[in-house]
């Protein structure tokens, strides 16, 4: 059985790189600390922004889809699930929703994880929430002509509890230790969590909520107003490569953790940036709607479409939004391009 060590692992991953991205987001933790405390209701909108964009963010990745409509209603529990997907999407709000708000009393422990898996799916009739699995489960790339390669075999089912309970042991007596950052070592859990792939359905989503609960635990909460999951689903391509090379012979302990590592400070870092641009940019609102949205749009290079407005100045309405760009493309600041869903616009 792989060898759950964060004590001796950890060491080869010190790269001057590494060390390098760990420094600027301790320098960004300090400044979303200042954020947090001097805009407190900036910060409001950002939030629910987040939620809906992580919840179908994080279910998309895995192909559980729902219309944007439904979708917000879902997130602000406006409506009740009526089928399988619209449950599951339902299932990651609230499991999202006691993350945000009990992560400081939620350690990363088994009985802890199966209760959050349990939540997944507490408006499924299926029997899967809660429970590790009962069967032997592989990671397969689907191809066009419908056949599939064996990308990776998690632990066997009944190796499963025994894994679990020494990945989350070894992962809180490292945290406890103090001897490497939180940051440092929140990859590795997260990654040997994917090769146990512990449950029948649920793994990847699992693995996201996990991501948040050690983030917010190490004190980076930036995952609150900037979906981490939107910022996944957006590099899919890449996080799928850096769990690929970081995998392979996981088993044997010969795996390297490096590309998965890089590839989710990455992220985090993304995030950070999007969130002090975000906070700046709301904290503009004495300037005019209009005038915000051309401030948007003329430091935003290539193209820009009406929801990428609405996401980053929740406050506007998309009666605003659309007025303004109909002004902007009248008066010949912006091209618009494309058509229907596709629209976009460019500053000229």
């Amino acid at each position: 059985m792989h060898e759950f060590d964060f004590i001796n692992r950890p060491k080869d991953l010190l790269t001057p790189e590494v060390v390098s991205i760990l420094t600027r987001l301790h320098e960004c933790r300090g400044r979303q600390e200042l954020f947090i405390e001097a805009e407190a209701d900036v910060l409001t909108a950002l939030l629910e922004v987040a939620k809906i964009q992580s919840t179908g963010a994080s279910n998309r990745i895995e192909g559980i889809y729902t219309t944007d409509e439904r979708l917000n209603a879902l997130v602000q529990e406006k409506v009740k699930p009526r089928n399988r997907n619209e449950e599951e999407i339902s299932g990651y709000r609230d499991v999202l929703a006691t993350i945000h708000e009990s992560y400081e009393y939620i350690a990363p422990r088994p009985n802890n994880i199966l209760q959050l898996h349990r939540d997944l799916y507490s408006f499924s009739s299926s029997a899967v929430g809660g429970v590790y699995k009962n069967s032997d489960n592989i990671i397969a790339e689907k191809h066009a002509d419908g056949t599939e390669t064996v990308r990776f075999r998690p632990v066997p089912a009944f190796q499963t509890a025994d894994a679990m309970l020494n990945l989350c042991t070894r992962f809180n007596e490292a945290i406890e230790a103090g001897t490497y950052d939180p940051l440092l070592l929140m990859p590795l859990f997260i990654l040997d969590f994917l090769c146990i792939h512990p449950f029948n359905d649920g793994n990847g989503r699992m693995s996201r909520l996990l991501t948040l609960l050690l983030l917010y635990r190490a004190g980076f909460i930036v995952g609150k107003y900037i979906s981490i999951e939107m910022l996944i689903e957006k590099s899919k391509d890449s996080y799928y490569e850096a769990l690929q090379a970081s995998s392979q012979n996981w088993h044997e302990n010969g795996n390297d953790y490096l590309p998965f590592l890089k590839y989710m400070l990455s992220v985090v870092v993304k995030a950070y940036n999007e969130f002090e641009d975000r906070v700046e940019h709301l904290c503009h609102r004495k300037m005019s709607k209009a005038d915000r949205i051309k401030d948007l749009i003329e430091k935003t290079p290539g193209k820009i479409s009406k929801k990428d407005i609405a996401q980053a100045c929740p406050d506007i309405s998309v009666t605003t939004i659309e007025r303004t760009l109909a002004e902007l493309v009248a008066s010949g600041f912006i091209d618009k391009v494309g058509v229907g869903r596709a629209t976009a616009y460019v500053k000229k």
